[in-house]
């Protein structure tokens, strides 16, 4: 059962009616067929529209779908073997961030070794509080720093999925040295050896997800959004209240189409029709394919000038 945003209205009403006539058709062998297929029709040309003409607030709440496939998802549908690896070996296990070993399942059916890294939200109250709702702690981004080393050591590529508000800001965090570990990370991601391929799937939320995000190839989804910070957040620095969270959202041109536009991202990753949440599995494969496609360019290349890179890339931002 798909959960419908408050901008799905329509399109909602449309399927409700679907439902009604189908439980006519089965409860009184009355033939409704011709009309459940116009509606259908109707319902599919209004969520294609609706999704066509998305505001960048539209965008963010889309984003931010409970539904929206996360880390786990995309595990499960375009990798196989994977091999989670757990704690910083300097203050425990961070469950907002995970990584380990895995195989990219290539559009040939030949799979790829890579490590791959990303944040996990959960999908239900139980998940997202063990998971703190995708925002890492020090000893996540500590962690991420060691399977990035040990990606250099084995000479595997790394493929980062970006999908947080923000990294953790609770005292035990900045106690914990939350700041230096984010810094840390962002250098591990630019002194890699190997290819390195972020995507941002959901929220890609500041330095929480720069951290991970520091790479030669940065990709988002149709809907995600990146951005310094939560447009709630800044329309209560600048309005005072985030009931301005439209109006900030869209002067923070936070969609993949107004980085893409600026040079800030490389790639936008089509989503199927109605967002990720509504085709998981189909969303999977098409991410499986086009980062395929990055890392057989990318794989040409030496250590050298992957470097070279990342450090022009990021130099160059706002030029």
């Amino acid at each position: 059962m798909i959960s419908y945003l408050e901008f799905e209205k329509p399109v909602s009403s449309l399927q409700d009616r679907i439902a009604e006539l189908r439980g006519v058709d089965a409860d009184h062998q009355v033939d409704v067929a011709s009309e459940i297929e116009r509606l259908e029709g109707k319902s599919a040309e209004l969520l294609a529209s609706t999704y066509a003409s998305l505001t960048p607030w539209q965008k963010t709440q889309v984003a931010r779908h409970p539904q929206r496939p996360h880390f786990r998802d995309y595990v499960k549908h375009a990798f196989t073997d994977f091999m989670p690896l757990g704690g910083d070996r300097c203050y425990g296990e961070d469950e907002a961030i995970m990584g380990g070993f895995a195989k990219l399942n290539g559009p040939d059916g030949v799979g790829r070794r890579v490590m791959l890294i990303g944040h996990e939200k959960g999908h239900d109250t139980h998940s997202r509080i063990k998971h703190n709702f995708g925002m890492g702690k020090p000893e996540g981004y500590r962690k991420a720093i060691r399977l990035m080393e040990l990606a250099g050591r084995f000479g595997l590529p790394v493929v980062t999925l970006v999908d947080t508000s923000g990294a953790f800001p609770g005292i035990e965090a900045e106690e914990r040295g939350q700041a230096e570990a984010i810094a840390r990370s962002t250098e591990a991601c630019l002194a890699l050896p190997v290819p390195m391929v972020a995507v941002v799937v959901g929220e890609g939320g500041s330095g929480g997800a720069v951290a991970l995000a520091s790479a030669e190839r940065v990709l988002m989804l149709e809907h995600s959004v990146y951005s310094v910070i939560s447009p709630e957040g800044c329309a209560s620095i600048l309005w005072r209240t985030s009931e301005k969270a439209s109006e900030a959202a869209q002067a923070m041109k936070i969609t993949a189409q107004h980085l893409k536009r600026l040079n800030v991202i490389d790639r936008i990753v089509k989503e199927p029709i109605g967002g990720a949440h509504r085709d998981g599995q189909m969303m999977a494969r098409n991410l499986a394919n086009v980062l395929t496609e990055e890392l057989d360019k990318l794989s040409e290349m030496d250590s050298e000038t992957l470097k070279r890179m990342r450090e022009e890339r990021f130099l160059q931002l706002g030029g």
